[in-house]
């Protein structure tokens, strides 16, 4: 209560100044960490102006990262479509780093502020630094160091050898970012002194190693080789980025460096592509949970709810598929009801959940949230987790659609049976073989023609879109020579083998 009796609200009215931001923030902060017991990285909040906003945008939220005509394109689509008011602007930006980054924006109000913070700043966050893919593939303590080196070296390779040559270097590594993963191998830390002095060493190393009586080797003939070889690799190859790096007959050590960081960059946003339901879930959870909280304790007013619960309503909307601006499944909406729907298991269980769930139902909610937040992503959360209650409100069901019927057929519906299978599927929708065509490297010949030969294995018979001749282009690009495409069924069968040829 104030001194003249009435309520102690933090404050009144849309303004917003730094000093109102630091009071909410450590007021959301005492509910986070002492009431609900969330970990979370030193939390560092910037503002900045709505064309800043668009220019985190286009550089895939990452503002210091390196230059590339890419994001310049991003940039200008997204403009023109804000201020035509075609789509609005994301509240906030949030970097997975020690300390945790979050970009508000200026223009927005200071309930939008409090509902940034409590969504980016303890949501996000927390979210992070528990959930084991990006404990095992991030290094928060070094990513922003790696940017800003990885930006600094781009910046001087376009002055040592010309923009143009370093924007096609990019361009054919951005092309095949989806095919730059390690998923099984854990890779090693992040450090941009350790960066920087490695390009120093191998540098070095290539200017004392050079001397021109090695040009005067006799060269193999073409297609000559030692007999008896052994095929390389021994084992098929997933990370095409990292191949290209190391065993590239062509490119020169800069271009090996461009394609590394590039590698970097696209595992460090794997873990993101993975928990895209469970992160904005969880981080619009806790919004909802910690502003209510502030209400409850009466240190924001009725006015200051109206207009976050508005917010969240319109970021958890899910459309049907018949309104207009249907997307396919808001993962705000999915998220956001499953963290929901775990807390009512626990809190308030019919019989039909402690059937399906006998292991949580009637259990201490904050614990099965956080248990469910670091040991799972998307494609296991929603297999655990997604209840009948749910496939219910959001009236899924399944229809097969094979290419031998004439007829789709429903295949399952709301029973005992239906609910298993529906849940099968979705959960199998986020696996990312449905999205990422499986490709790898299966031999290299290199004392013969240097070619390189790839297989893709067909998922579901599924052939590859037509943009993957230009993807293979690219990979021809940056390997130098001749890039074989061996195509194969579900069984192995080779289906079909095409060239693609650096030009």
């Amino acid at each position: 209560m104030s001194a003249d009796g009435g309520p102690r609200y933090l404050s009144t009215g849309a303004e917003w100044s730094f000093d109102l931001i630091a009071r909410y923030d450590a007021a959301i902060k005492d509910i986070a960490h002492n009431e609900f017991k969330l970990d979370t990285y030193p939390n560092q909040i910037e503002i900045i102006a709505s064309e800043q906003m668009l220019d985190a945008y286009a550089s895939v939220g990452l503002p210091i990262g390196y230059p590339h005509w890419s994001y310049g394109k991003e940039f200008i689509r997204n403009e023109d479509a804000y201020r035509k008011g075609a789509r609005g602007l994301a509240y906030e930006i949030v970097i997975n780093s020690n300390p945790c980054i979050s970009y508000l924006m200026e223009e927005n109000t200071m309930a939008m502020q409090a509902l940034v913070i409590a969504h980016a700043c303890y949501g996000h966050n927390s979210f992070f630094k528990g959930n084991y893919l990006f404990r095992q593939w991030t290094n928060a303590d070094s990513i922003i160091d790696y940017m800003v080196f990885a930006r600094r070296y781009v910046l001087e390779c376009e002055e040592r050898h010309g923009a143009q040559a370093v924007e096609e270097t990019l361009d054919s590594c951005h092309a095949l970012m989806s095919h730059g993963i390690d998923r099984y191998r854990q890779p090693p830390q992040l450090s941009a002194e350790e960066e920087q002095n490695r390009v120093r060493e191998r540098e070095e190393y290539n200017w004392k190693r050079f001397d021109d009586i090695w040009r005067t080797v006799p060269q193999k003939r073409k297609g000559e080789r030692r007999g008896g070889e052994a095929q390389y690799p021994a084992e098929p190859q997933e990370n095409l980025l990292y191949f290209v790096e190391k065993h590239s007959p062509k490119l020169e050590p800069w271009q090996r460096e461009l394609v590394r960081i590039t590698r970097k960059m696209a595992q460090y946003f794997y873990p993101q592509g993975q928990t895209k339901v469970m992160n904005e879930g969880w981080a619009t959870f806790w919004h909802y949970t910690l502003l209510n909280r502030l209400f409850d304790k009466g240190l924001v007013d009725a006015g200051f709810m109206l207009e976050c619960l508005q917010s969240h309503t319109n970021v958890v909307t899910q459309r049907g598929f018949d309104q207009r601006g249907y997307g396919g499944v808001n993962p705000y909406a999915l998220g956001f009801a499953m963290m929901t729907d775990l807390r009512r298991i626990c809190e308030n269980p019919t019989d039909e959940d402690r059937e399906w769930f006998p292991d949580i139902a009637g259990g201490d909610w904050q614990k099965v949230l956080d248990f469910a937040m670091r040991n799972y992503k998307d494609e296991s959360f929603i297999a655990q987790y997604l209840s009948p209650r749910l496939i219910r409100e959001f009236h899924l069901f399944a229809v097969a659609d094979h290419e031998t019927d004439d007829h789709l057929t429903v295949d399952s519906i709301h029973n005992e049976q239906g609910y298993r299978r529906l849940r099968r599927l979705f959960a199998s929708q986020y696996n990312r073989d449905f999205s990422v065509p499986d490709i790898q490297v299966t031999r290299y010949d290199r004392r013969g023609d240097r070619s390189l030969t790839v297989q893709h294995r067909r998922h579901r018979n599924r052939p590859l879109a037509a943009e993957a001749e230009e993807v293979l282009r690219h990979l021809s690009r940056l390997w130098g020579f001749t890039v074989r495409l061996e195509t194969c069924d579900d069984t192995g069968k080779a289906v079909g083998v095409r060239d693609f040829r650096a030009g």
